[in-house]
């Protein structure tokens, strides 16, 4: 397979500097995908919203299909979702079968294997719900935690109330038991146990900065309203009482974009973005960005790098728009420093200078 090299200028709204960046189409033959993560500098695993999980060597371009017994739905969002892969073992979440067209947030780990792995639920978010929207599912470790967005299914107020899982940040161990400091144990008895955060949508971005040691979030607002902020332990923030800038579909009001006693984003996006996967960015690559988050979009085809400082907002760029299609994920080389993109239209691109 032919490499595609093209090349363009990146642009800057603060006009601080103007500096070449290059792309590489390193394979264009998937099919929805939607993550991926490194086994190690020349290899990546990806998840296709269709069920397949594929290793892809980056140097001689091979891509294998790894079998495996998860029990899923591709039907609307859901399907094979976020792909980590930590210390031999792989996490994935995918929309889980639970019969009767019910799906949940669904959460599994196994030990790596090219050939198959068998993997065991370590997660469900409760209870199931007959809806193909907003399973959010991107995953993310800090410490000996494994923290889990899982979206609202399209049920509002249900990101409101905290026995029930959908609409919440999930915080659990790497075995699936349950943190003995999680909010439900310091002041928060009636939330599930393994809910973090509650009030949010359809989160799906996540990223841990290796700069603070913080998990930053990107969301889907309905009409409008998208945001990118933090994670806070036993916080709330606010949907469907807020909203955040948007409206719905409808063009009905929602509720106010925030007030106080409600997690505030560090930014907000009117109208809607559609934001996707983000990074904090730490490489040489492009070393004038560490600290900063790279965050994609959907509908705007874009990569946006925010310079924030305190969970203040101070500033935002736009680095391409509309090159490589709807952005699915974006991962960090991190030998190089190097950027990975996966596109919906089934494209795995390099960007590097």
């Amino acid at each position: 397979m032919k490499k595609l090299i093209i090349c363009l200028f990146l642009f800057s709204f603060s006009n601080l500097y103007s500096s070449e960046i290059k792309f590489e189409k390193i394979f264009d033959d998937l099919n929805k995908p939607w993550s991926l993560s490194f086994i190690n500098k020349e290899n990546v695993i990806i998840t296709e919203k269709t069920g397949r999980l594929l290793i892809l060597n980056l140097k001689n371009k091979n891509i294998n299909e790894i079998k495996h017994n998860l029990s899923l739905i591709s039907l609307g969002q859901g399907g094979l979702l976020d792909v980590l892969y930590r210390d031999n073992t792989i996490y994935v979440s995918y929309s889980e079968n639970r019969g009767n067209w019910e799906t949940s947030t669904s959460v599994a780990k196994g030990i790596f294997n090219k050939e198959k792995i068998v993997f065991k639920n370590i997660f469900r978010a409760e209870p199931p719900i007959d809806s193909g929207y907003h399973f959010g599912s991107r995953l993310v470790i800090r410490d000996k935690h494994l923290y889990v967005t899982a979206g609202e299914r399209g049920q509002g107020m249900i990101a409101q109330d905290a026995t029930k899982h959908p609409g919440s940040i999930i915080r659990i161990n790497l075995d699936g038991s349950i943190p003995k400091d999680n909010p439900k144990f310091k002041g928060k008895k009636d939330w599930l146990p393994e809910i973090f955060q509650i009030g949010v949508r359809n989160p799906q971005g996540m990223a841990l900065s290796p700069f603070n040691d913080k998990i930053y979030l990107t969301n889907h607002g309905a009409k409008g309203g998208d945001w990118f902020g933090t994670a806070n332990f036993g916080e709330n923030y606010g949907w469907k009482i807020l909203g955040w800038g948007g409206t719905n579909y409808s063009g009905t009001k929602i509720g106010p974009k925030w007030k106080p006693g409600y997690t505030k984003a560090i930014k907000y996006w009117v109208p809607s973005i559609a934001v996707s996967a983000m990074t904090i960015y730490k490489g040489t690559t492009f070393n004038d960005w560490n600290g900063d988050a790279l965050i994609t979009s959907l509908k705007d085809q874009s990569l946006r790098k925010i310079k924030f400082k305190d969970n203040k907002f101070l500033n935002e760029e736009i680095i391409f728009k509309g090159n490589i299609g709807r952005i699915r994920d974006i991962k960090i080389q991190k030998d190089t420093g190097d950027l990975y993109m996966l596109s919906d239209n089934g494209e795995l691109w390099r960007m590097y200078k």
